[in-house]
């Protein structure tokens, strides 16, 4: 249980990175390096399939260090994130315009990294606890 909830923190903590590395480096590398431009990053399907890829792990693991810590804050801060990264898809930029759905993947990818990094070091700490085990009756 303990290896399944440390590689769904760093699988969600990858993926958020990924999301602001797309939403901010593609288009500069696309501008440096052209002939990528015929690579489909910039479409709505690679957001779409990032947040299918994101909100199982991230509730899943979220929810194993809830259990686990009893500390419900970093739950309530990762689906805060869930919830930008959604609103961004939903609104896209017809609404927000293409800033407004940067700002919003960059803050929804930034809550979701911090929870998970809270939940990482916080299960790592309860692992790490010096108190005696004690005995099944």
């Amino acid at each position: 249980m303990k290896n399944l909830s440390i590689s769904t923190d760093k699988m969600a903590i990858s993926l958020s990175l990924a999301c602001v590395l797309h939403c901010l480096a593609v288009p500069l590398f696309i501008v440096f390096f052209p002939s990528f431009a015929i690579i489909p990053l910039e479409g709505e399907a690679f957001h779409f399939w990032m947040i299918v890829a994101v909100i199982p792990v991230s509730i899943y693991a979220l929810a194993l260090g809830c259990k686990k810590h009893k500390t419900l804050s970093f739950m309530v801060t990762g689906l805060l994130g869930l919830s930008c990264l959604v609103v961004a898809i939903l609104l896209a930029e017809r609404h927000l315009g293409e800033t407004g759905e940067k700002v919003l993947t960059v803050l929804g990818a930034a809550l979701i990294a911090f929870s998970h990094v809270r939940n990482f070091s916080l299960c790592q700490k309860l692992e790490q606890c010096p108190c005696p085990v004690k005995a099944d009756k």
